[in-house]
């Protein structure tokens, strides 16, 4: 099994920034990506960022991009979501996923879940 474990989220100002972390431990796969989506109330979960644990291409949904940097620390087996200049329209739970092989931008695509960290931004 693989154990996803979000942390990071919280109460901030429009403009602000926040970083997120996504722990990961377990069995994992020869190759696998990590994603991070988001969920509004009354929304479907969305897309915001993803890559692949060795590096190479990040994507990025269009409203995050320029803003958010999804990043990893191998030694410490934790992926990072840099969001800065966060708008109220960020306001959501957070979620960071797993899945084996390439990224992908469809929830339904990826394998483990964490619990989601809030992120909330008053204007």
């Amino acid at each position: 099994q693989v154990q996803v474990v979000e942390s990071g989220g919280g109460l901030v100002q429009a403009g602000d920034s926040l970083r997120l972390s996504c722990a990961v431990s377990g069995r994992t796969f020869s190759s696998y990506a990590m994603g991070w989506f988001r969920q509004a109330p009354g929304k479907e979960r969305e897309f915001v960022a993803s890559m692949r644990w060795t590096g190479g291409v990040t994507y990025y949904a269009d409203s995050v991009k320029g803003r958010f940097t999804i990043s990893r620390d191998n030694a410490k087996n934790t992926v990072y979501l840099q969001m800065n200049s966060l708008k109220p329209e960020d306001t959501a739970v957070y979620y960071c996923a797993v899945r084996a092989g390439s990224t992908s931008s469809w929830p339904d695509e990826y394998d483990y879940w964490g619990q989601g960290t809030q992120v909330t931004v008053s204007s």
